[in-house]
């Protein structure tokens, strides 16, 4: 690889680094061309993106990115690497775990998740149950619905009991006058007859 080359390769590198907040460095060894190309499919439908790396270049570009220091990540840059840059922080991670059930690789390096580096592929399983920032919202409209559903509901089926209420005491009191009327009647009789 040229000078020229490697100043392009990291560029590109620094691109997709530049506004990431989900970034991935994976071991894709041992995979072969068929496998990998079905694992870089499976990351593009789930918006993932995917750049088989150097180290050296990958680490060049990490430094030059201003606003975080990946220098923990470094150690971690052996053997073969796939950098993965996610929306959604737990993508990457059930991406591998999902592949990972056929296939011994890809295996996780590091990653940084959310300002906070994971090192090592301990790591996938709980970064595979990180919740992303849409399922923590859904949570949280979730939970600030409930009771407002049930004000809603309590609300709705309020007028269904006042008009059940006022059936039951409409009776009475269209009763009452007609009961009434009678003996008004007769007091009105008894008046005329007397005078």
């Amino acid at each position: 690889m040229t000078k020229d080359q490697k100043v392009v390769a990291i560029q590109e590198i620094k691109d997709l680094l530049q506004d990431a907040k989900v970034v991935y460095v994976a071991d894709l060894d041992g995979l072969n061309a068929g496998k990998s190309s079905d694992f870089r499919r499976q990351a593009f439908k789930q918006n993932i993106k995917v750049k088989v790396v150097k180290n050296t270049l990958l680490q060049k570009a990490m430094e030059q990115i201003e606003g975080v220091d990946y220098s923990e990540m470094f150690p971690t840059f052996k053997g073969n690497s796939a950098l993965m840059i996610a929306d959604t922080a737990n993508a990457p991670a059930k991406l591998i775990q999902g592949f990972r059930k056929k296939e011994e690789k890809p295996a996780l390096k590091s990653a940084f998740v959310q300002e906070t580096f994971y090192l090592g592929d301990n790591n996938l399983d709980m970064l595979a149950n990180i919740k992303s920032r849409e399922e923590m919202i859904g949570e949280i409209i979730g939970l600030l619905q409930s009771p407002i559903q049930r004000v809603v509901s309590a609300l709705q089926n309020k007028p269904e009991t006042v008009e059940a209420k006022a059936e039951e005491v409409a009776p009475v009191v269209e009763e009452t006058p007609a009961a009434e009327a009678p003996e008004a009647a007769a007091e009105s009789t008894e008046e005329t007859s007397a005078e």
